[in-house]
């Protein structure tokens, strides 16, 4: 990136005229260095629909599948040859309507997402006559529900070459899998009711979407993860291990509960933590995992490995995902981080429109092909290669440089993978015990995927077995680990709460750090959503244990401090926690404290009550996705509903207050204006000035005066509309930093430029497409309202163009003192570590 701070800096597209009639003309698509890309093949959206999903044959053909339509086999030129050469045939058998396609050994392996043929579910269709045409179907497996593009998604072949995974959205129920490496006993785990919004899925409950593994035939199914939204696709690496790129919820955009589109490590046994409205988990609960990347606002369609490509040895390596909506495909450069993986997102390639579906890398010619289509939009297949002048020899293995400790995590996980539900042999008490001994090396292991490992192994044995282990281990984060298991375990054995409890309080808090703390008090969460809510005995005696400690210097425990102990009626809890919902610097941050206080009934005053409630004045004027209005709404009315008459009637005046309507501030301090600050102004300060000198925490919260938490995530904080700033230290220096922050405009990254729509009637339209459907593109327009869209039909532009002007404002740090804005500048190269050189100790 060159651009920063960019609360909404649209992907920089060009121009061109014929939107509504072909696919984008290449010579309008951004790619990679060295890259070139052919259009092979525009389609006749009216004769051949508009296209989803792709797969090669033995032949090099590709099959292609209309989304409401048929199959087509596409034969590509020789490299070097003319897109002219491309032939395109209609298969003559009578089924399509595929969102996820396989060519294997013969037969063709489609995924339906429809009500056609025999309904949703994977299908196969085999050539029995020899004369190189499908002309039998087979049902191997329906999907319950009804069709959606919530359904049925992906298929890919195992590494085995003998099973086939199958990718399914969150409204397929899981089709009675024979087995399971997930134990079968997921749950809501809130300890609070939803806040609905516009309630879409509101009856939609875990597992949400999930993955599943089974054989050439289709006869025995294996659940291997749950909780995720909508992954469309997955690909497998050399290691056997499954990425897939799961979906947002673009109407929770502004919520704290919001997740963007990430990059998921598909681990074996996993929980991604999808619950439906308000109940999504945070990343740092450990019964769930968490993302590899995050990217952002998106749609998530078809991801490949570059495997086989004639590439660069980074870019055969690399994990390629389709923002559908966006018009993106990145290059995810992956890389080994104990038993799970860290990655890092690189543009690979844009346009707009480019509605990204299926990638297939062709280990025929080493290209990559790339069909774009969905949503009755315009359709076409493109083919990418390297023209550049790097060495584009197969690579033998990724990661070669992963440590000793790497490959030893890697192989331990694989170890407790094992022992997930799988049949070992012929005396299951041995195998039992066995199990047990094995999960419990690993369930106080500091490496988080392989303790999430362990414990799943762990959850699949009896519970009678290792009971009494969980109950007496001594090694606090083993224990943090076995009791969550225990608890999740439990099968609502009430009798099992207080053992539970006992063992929790065992364990000192002050003696540690980071995650296992956030995990102590998720322990007590599952301890009551799985086992009922305690006495009063016990409510009394966990307060006065768990209200000194806060608050923290971690945001996250202290939300959920806060809400553990309003769960449990702390009446203290709330002078503490109040002033946060106005105090805190993000939205997200405000907006759950006001969501987890809404249900605390004691411990008001009448000046806390009037300042809890003149909040919503404010929060009337932030931006969020379409059910942000409603979300807040329902968190007041919840709110009024502990109150007493006497109590609303005391402060009315802020009760029949209207909001007054105005640009959204994050801060109650008045921010008034300073300086046009220039380089000039500031650049004597950044050696001096930084260096052991800085605030921390007035460096977050200048990040939120100035709006930057507005748009942009920093350390799994703020929006998501912007570039995640969290690695902004290890790309600037303090200099580079403050001028990108001056003068947005000097620079703009072609990843976060804008685009000037021109229209027939000489009217323009500046912004991003966001959303397509048929000819209508759906631009947002407005950095601070990104789902506020102007639609503009494709067959009324004559010219589009790349706009000089960064959409962030220039004038951003104008409100804050030198000082503010030294402090904002060590706050980003800290990476928001509080115990920073840069920082007063």
């Amino acid at each position: 990136m060159k651009s920063l701070l960019i609360p909404l800096l649209f992907a920089t597209t060009a121009s061109y005229a014929q939107i509504a009639t072909q696919a984008t003309p290449v010579d309008k698509i951004k790619v990679a260095k060295g890259f070139k890309v052919e259009l092979l093949y525009s389609v006749p959206k009216e004769q051949e629909g508009s296209w989803v999903s792709m797969t090669q044959d033995d032949k090099g053909r590709l099959i292609c599948s209309d989304q409401y339509g048929a199959l087509y086999r596409i034969t590509p030129p020789a490299l070097g040859g003319s897109p002219g050469e491309t032939k395109v045939e209609k298969l003559s058998i009578d089924f399509g309507h595929c969102q996820g396609l396989l060519y294997h050994a013969g037969a063709l392996y489609g995924v339906v997402n429809d009500d056609a043929y025999q309904g949703r579910g994977l299908y196969r269709c085999k050539d029995t006559n020899g004369d190189d045409q499908f002309d039998a179907v087979e049902l191997l497996r329906a999907f319950p529900g009804k069709a959606g593009e919530h359904g049925p998604h992906g298929v890919v072949l195992g590494p085995d070459g003998n099973s086939l995974y199958v990718m399914c959205g969150n409204q397929t129920p899981e089709p009675s899998c024979e087995t399971s490496r997930v134990p079968r006993h997921w749950a809501e785990d809130q300890l609070f009711p939803m806040i609905l919004g516009r309630g879409f899925m509101r009856d939609v409950l875990a597992p949400g979407g999930w993955l599943a593994k089974t054989d050439l035939d289709g006869k025995k199914w294996e659940l291997i993860n749950i909780g995720t939204r909508n992954t469309y696709d997955i690909a497998i690496n050399r290691q056997g291990d499954i990425f897939g790129f799961d979906a947002d919820m673009e109407w929770d955009t502004g919520m704290p509960w919001y997740r963007p589109t990430r990059v998921c490590f598909m681990q074996s046994g996993g929980e991604f933590g999808w619950r439906t409205c308000s109940k999504k988990w945070p990343a740092r609960w450990e019964d769930s995992l968490p993302a590899v990347v995050d990217i952002g606002p998106g749609s998530p369609t078809g991801v490949a490995f570059g495997y086989g490509a004639k590439f660069p040895a980074k870019y055969q390596d690399a994990l390629y995902i389709c923002d559908w909506s966006y018009g993106k495909m990145y290059a995810v450069h992956l890389s080994p981080n104990g038993a799970g993986y860290t990655g890092t997102a690189e543009e690979f390639m844009s346009a707009s429109p480019l509605p990204l579906t299926d990638i297939e890398v062709s280990k025929k010619d080493g290209a990559m092909y790339v069909s774009v289509g969905g949503r009755k939009v315009q359709s076409g297949v493109y083919r990418v290669t390297y023209t550049g002048s790097e060495k584009t020899a197969p690579s033998k293995a990724e990661y070669t440089d992963m440590s000793l400790e790497n490959y030893d995590a890697l192989e331990e996980r694989g170890l407790m993978e094992l022992l997930q539900g799988a049949d070992f042999a012929e005396e299951p008490k041995k195998q039992e015990f066995s199990a047990i001994d094995a999960a419990w090396r690993f369930i106080g292991h500091p490496d988080r995927h392989l303790r999430f490992a362990a414990r799943i192994a762990l959850e699949h044995q009896p519970v009678a077995s290792w009971k009494d282990k969980a109950l007496s281990e001594t090694n606090p984060r083993a224990a943090l680990t076995a009791l969550m298991a225990l608890a999740r375990s439990s099968g609502g054995d009430k009798s099992l709460q207080q053992p539970i409890l006992a063992a929790l309080g065992k364990i000192d808090f002050k003696s540690l750090k980071g995650l296992d703390r956030v995990t102590l008090i998720r322990d007590y969460m599952l301890a009551f959503t799985r086992l009922g809510e305690p006495d009063a005995a016990t409510k009394a005696e966990l307060i006065a244990k768990l209200n000194p400690l806060f608050p923290t210097n971690d945001t996250g425990l202290n939300r959920d401090l806060t809400e553990l102990l309003v769960y449990l009626g702390d009446a203290g809890i709330v002078a503490k926690a109040a002033p946060l919902v106005n105090d805190s610097p993000t939205q997200e941050e405000q907006i759950d404290y006001a969501r987890i206080l809404r249900f605390a009934k004691t411990g008001w005053t009448k000046e806390l009550r009037a300042d809890y409630f003149r909040w919503f004045l404010r929060a009337a004027n932030y931006k969020g996705g379409a059910s942000f209005d409603l979300f807040i709404g329902e968190i007041k009315a919840d709110a009024l509903k502990t109150m007493s008459e006497e109590e609303k009637l005391a402060i009315k005046d802020v009760l029949d207050a209207k909001p007054e309507i105005k640009p959204p501030s994050f801060t109650t301090k008045p921010m008034n204006f300073v300086k046009a600050w220039t380089m000039a102004d500031l650049e004597k300060s950044l050696g001096v000035g930084l260096e052991g000198n800085r605030d921390f925490q007035n460096g977050r919260n200048m990040f939120g005066a100035a709006t930057c938490f507005a748009c942009h995530r920093f350390q799994n904080e703020g929006g998501a509309i912007g570039p995640d700033l969290t690695s902004v230290a290890g790309k600037y220096s303090p200099r580079d930093l403050l001028e990108h922050i001056l003068e947005p405009s000097k620079e703009i990254s072609d990843q976060y430029g804008s685009t000037v729509f021109t229209k027939k009637d000489g009217s323009t339209v500046i912004g991003r497409i966001a959303n397509m459907k048929e000819n209508i593109m759906m631009v947002c327009t407005n950095m601070m309202d990104p789902n506020n869209f102007t639609n503009v039909d494709a067959r009324d532009v004559v010219k589009t163009e790349e706009s000089k002007v960064s959409m962030m404002p220039p004038g951003l740090m104008f409100m804050l003192k030198e000082d503010d804005i030294l402090d904002l500048l060590a706050y980003l190269l800290s990476k928001g570590n509080p115990d920073d050189p840069l920082f007063v100790k």
